[in-house]
């Protein structure tokens, strides 16, 4: 009986491991009951992104760019699961993020229009993996502000900010 119920709990939690994040879209964390998955940035200029939940577990990588996106995936304790727009990831102290929301443009070079709209003035370009703080943003359109520039950009060319999630 032991040996069932420890095989249940088993595969109870591979498959919340293995299960997609759009069919977690509703979930909360059990830290915070903020939703999972959802964006904050780096807020650190050097971070450790750990193998798992605590200081005494091997770190896999180094942020080292302040204001970075990251996405929480989950949480425990104090620390929470973070990916960048690559998919890299891991576990990152609570004290490292902020929830100051930023974007990184992924697109080779976007124009920054003056409003959200392909044929108004463009105000400047933005090459892949400038970082900018995220404004308002429409159902395909996010206004942000990168050095000292402010515009909007297709939803499309940046990563940061969910594909229907709109902002005032």
């Amino acid at each position: 009986m032991v040996k069932i119920w420890i095989r249940t709990i088993f595969l109870l939690v591979a498959l919340a491991v293995a299960m997609p994040l759009s069919a977690q879209q509703d979930a909360v964390g059990p830290v915070t009951n903020l939703p999972l998955p959802r964006f904050v940035s780096l807020k650190a200029t050097e971070a450790n992104v750990r193998r798992g939940p605590s200081q005494s577990h091997r770190i896999d990588w180094i942020l080292m760019h302040r204001g970075m996106p990251l996405q929480i995936t989950a949480e425990y304790e104090h620390w929470r699961r973070v990916q960048d727009q690559d998919g890299a990831g891991g576990w990152i102290h609570y004290t490292l993020l902020s929830g100051v929301r930023t974007v990184v443009i992924t697109a080779e070079r976007v124009a920054m229009h003056q409003t959200a709209d392909d044929t108004s003035p463009s105000i400047a370009y933005a090459e892949k993996g400038v970082i900018g703080r995220l404004g308002d943003c429409t159902i395909d359109w996010c206004e942000i502000e990168a050095d000292g520039y402010d515009g909007w950009v297709r939803k499309s060319d940046i990563w940061g900010v969910g594909t229907n999630e709109i902002r005032n």
